[in-house]
């Protein structure tokens, strides 16, 4: 399936994802189909598809997206996707979400900030470019500012932003925030659990749009 090696790891953690499809209920399965129709239409309309990830803080489920979706375009071979993430507020990348991201296989570095917003390099591969994280405001000049689809991933920056200035589209997908078990045992397990599942939708959606 894949055009450019994924790390080991990863690549067998990326082979399993399609195992969780069946598992996708019906109403979701429609909005992750509006997704990749966007993607579809846009890619072959404009030459480009944009996509941009929004939650509150920009620290959880939307680095997740940023990442999976980035990643399962290269799996799929769909070219002209570029992904994004930002927030409503600015906080940091939550190291918990890195470390559930080196976890699945991928390679991770930091640099540091003296404000502890932390910019990380991740790659699915030693060759690839990195995706870039590090919490931002959705308006942030390192996101697009126009043409791209605007994916809100958890419900209170749905509820906050009726209107994402520049967006063509807006596609409400909510997870639940992982945040919740932060300090207690579950913690791992519960990260792990939403990088799995945020994986399994977003590679839905790129295979959607491979596959019509």
């Amino acid at each position: 399936m894949m055009s450019r090696t994924f790390n080991e790891e990863l690549q067998a953690y990326a082979s399993s994802l399609e195992d969780g499809f069946s598992a996708i209920d019906d109403d979701r399965r429609q909005t992750l189909a509006g997704l990749a129709d966007y993607i579809r239409k846009s890619v072959s309309g404009e030459g480009q598809s944009n996509l941009l990830f929004v939650c509150t803080h920009n620290s959880r489920r939307s680095q997740f997206a940023q990442v999976w979706l980035h990643t399962a375009s290269i799996y799929y071979d769909v070219e002209n996707v570029d992904t994004y993430s930002g927030g409503t507020e600015t906080t940091a990348a939550n190291e918990r979400t890195v470390k559930a991201m080196e976890r699945a296989g991928f390679s991770v570095t930091s640099t540091p900030e003296s404000d502890g917003n932390h910019l990380y390099e991740v790659k699915a591969g030693r060759d690839m470019d990195p995706n870039l994280l590090f919490s931002k405001v959705y308006s942030d000049k390192n996101n697009p500012q126009e043409a791209f689809a605007a994916v809100m991933v958890c419900s209170d920056a749905d509820e906050a932003c009726p209107v994402v200035h520049g967006a063509e589209k807006r596609i409400s997908l909510p997870f639940n925030d992982p945040k919740t078990y932060d300090g207690t045992p579950e913690e791992a397990e519960q990260y792990d659990h939403t990088c799995r599942l945020i994986a399994t939708e977003m590679f839905y959606v790129m295979h959607l749009v491979k596959n019509g």
